[in-house]
């Protein structure tokens, strides 16, 4: 295929993708019916420098080496840029915000989370798996253990972990651009998925980095113009900005609705302080302890950020690229703090929590408020959000799609059924092949997931990633009686652990317990309809009936949003595992299943000691991890 062909292919399609979302859209959208365009504007643009990337990227994707690993000619600084891209998620941008606007200053701590989880990648990983890894976490494993054992159980922990993930940002990411832009939800799973397929299937690993940095500059520019808006009154003064917060009617008024009897007795000041500490939301110490470990070691057994450390040319680079990465995190989770509070204040909690009961619309809906909420600025500032919320879905599923299909084809097809015997040509068809089967099997598990509930999806991955994966890899590089069956048996006790904890967790769905609260909400809901409605006829003036309506318009948005939580729960009465209610107490397993992961990998290793290559390859490894000598 010429070039021209090519531009032509590509951007065909990128504009087939933005157009055939213009037919499904519905008024339910955030962006009021007359400034859609500029959403299409804002998108067009967007899709049309991503797709041109993937055009220029298919020129210089032809080896094995290009696709899986962007020939290794990624830079420090640029490495930490596609870091940060690939890490910061639609949970990050909308999800974290959302939390610090409805909880305060526990959401903030999901933030520290993620971020000290990178000193563990810089300190133990970061180094040591650019210099004796290839491509993928089965290239780690098997470098001193039995290559089609270990290159097996790893490709099956990260098809695992990626699928988990990538199903969780499929379903939310719709879900959100349907709220954002009224996107029906079938049209935006689709829409996110041929992109996705486009990036990495023509551009491999080179696409897919320079779409998350482009990606990353877009969050960052973004949250700073944002922040700019809501900080810069008060002189970027934090102390006088917190105290307006404290001081806050509507961020006082959400604590004493959290806090229910024990806030009765507090001042107004009192609970605008409560604001500001602990407590509201993460009201179980061991539980917090639980998630901190899988933030923490969750995200250094993250697949799909693993392969980043083999896109760099040399070690040093590999540890500037996680420099760069949590100075550019650690940034943007500081800007965090003022995007959440700043939406508690301008658009206020209870808004925010009537539109998304999660709070995922707190950033968009404050970006809509600084501008003007009928405003034309207001709504490109809404456009501008959407689309970097929508270009945020798409570089981190890429991103995953990329590892789950290197899983497929560089471990199983090349290393496990070929043996390393493949012609390079066979490789990037084998790895073409699998991108496009792991992105449609991303679109169908996305449209069959519709109203379910996935959040555990998301516990289920930073588990597994930091009960097996985590376990497997740290032991191999540091413990010299590692062998091929404590990685097996590791692996296994800790996927199995995490993922059966989770399954009996409080991340699902128990309709005994949801059923009753989503009634009442409908039950409130139609008194306050009604006394509003008889408030309505007593209002004078346009402002008071203007007023009246949009209250009325939000209790009828928590109504329809209870009663579709009732209708998808239908007669059920006990949750997917038969339960009516949860079994393990904890949200998260990682206090549990992550010691159970490492004690797999030591009893397996020290009640095996047959296999000789372990230990005969040790030396060698220690040599490569610390000075990067014969890498790859």
């Amino acid at each position: 295929m010429t070039r021209v062909n090519k531009g032509i292919v590509f951007g065909g399609l990128g504009l087939a993708v933005l157009l055939a979302a213009v037919p499904s859209l519905t008024a339910t959208g955030a962006v009021a019916e007359k400034y859609k365009w500029l959403t299409f504007v804002v998108f067009g643009v967007i899709i049309a420098i991503t797709m041109f990337i993937t055009y220029w990227a298919a020129k210089h994707t032809h080896t094995t080496h290009e696709f899986y690993a962007a020939g290794r000619s990624i830079s420090g600084i640029q490495n930490g840029w596609a870091i940060a891209g690939d890490y910061l998620s639609a949970a990050s941008f909308l999800g974290i915000a959302g939390l610090i606007s409805l909880y305060g200053y526990d959401g903030f701590m999901y933030s520290v989370g993620w971020l000290v989880a990178y000193i563990t990648v810089l300190l133990l990983i970061a180094e040591p798996c650019r210099n004796i890894g290839k491509y993928t976490l089965g290239d780690i494993l098997a470098f001193r253990n039995h290559p089609r054992i270990s290159k097996s159980v790893a490709a099956l922990s990260t098809i695992t972990v990626s699928t988990f993930y990538l199903t969780a940002q499929m379903v939310g990411g719709a879900v959100l651009i349907k709220t954002l832009i009224g996107i029906d939800y079938e049209t935006s799973v689709i829409s996110v998925g041929a992109l996705m397929m486009l990036y990495v299937v023509f551009g491999g690993m080179i696409a897919t980095t320079w779409v998350q940095i482009v990606k990353a500059v877009l969050l960052v520019a973004a949250s700073l113009l944002l922040v700019a808006f809501v900080w810069a009154p008060y002189g970027f003064s934090l102390p006088a900005y917190l105290q307006d917060v404290v001081n806050d009617p509507g961020i006082q008024a959400q604590v004493k609705k959290l806090l229910g009897d024990a806030g009765m007795s507090m001042t107004a000041t009192e609970l605008g302080q409560r604001y500001l500490e602990p407590g509201l939301f993460l009201k179980d110490p061991l539980d917090q302890i639980s998630l901190g470990m899988a933030l923490v070691f969750g995200t250094a057994g993250m697949p799909h950020i693993l392969m980043r450390f083999f896109t760099v040319p040399t070690a040093k680079d590999a540890r500037l690229s996680v420099i760069w990465a949590m100075a550019i995190i650690g940034g943007f989770y500081v800007l965090t703090l003022f995007l959440g509070t700043g939406a508690a204040m301008h658009v206020g909690s209870a808004n925010i929590a009537a539109i998304d009961r999660g709070g995922n619309m707190a950033g968009p809906l404050l970006a809509q408020a600084l501008g003007g909420p009928d405003s034309w600025m207001g709504n490109l500032f809404l456009a501008f959000v959407a689309a970097v919320a929508f270009a945020t879905i798409v570089a981190v599923v890429a991103g995953l799609v990329l590892a789950a299909a290197s899983a497929m084809a560089h471990d199983i097809y090349v290393g496990v059924i070929r043996g390393d015997q493949a012609t390079p040509r066979e490789q990037v068809i084998a790895a073409r092949l699998a991108s496009l089967a792991v992105g449609a099997l991303a679109i169908t598990v996305g449209i069959l997931s519709k109203g379910q509930n996935v959040a555990h999806l998301v516990a289920l991955a930073f588990a597994v990633a930091a009960s097996s994966n985590l376990p497997a890899v740290l032991l191999t590089l540091y413990w010299k009686k590692t062998n091929t069956v404590g990685i097996v048996l590791g692996m296994v006790l800790g996927s199995v652990t995490a993922i059966g904890l989770v399954m009996v967790s409080p991340n699902m769905t128990y309709p005994t317990l949801v059923r009753p609260v989503q009634e009442k909400i409908v039950t409130t809901a139609d008194a306050k309809i009604a006394t509003l409605n008889a408030s309505l006829t007593k209002a004078v003036d346009e402002a008071a009936q203007s007023a009246v309506k949009k209250d009325i318009a939000l209790q009828e948005n928590a109504k329809k949003a209870a009663q579709t939580i009732l209708t998808n729960l239908g007669t059920d009465t006990t949750s997917i595992m038969g339960l009516e209610k949860p079994w393990f107490s904890l949200k998260n397993p990682g206090i549990i299943s992550i010691p159970i992961g490492f004690l797999g990998v030591i009893l397996g290793s020290l009640l095996f000691r047959r296999e000789r290559r372990p230990e005969e390859m040790w030396d060698e490894l220690y040599v490569r991890q610390h000075t990067g000598i014969h890498a790859y």
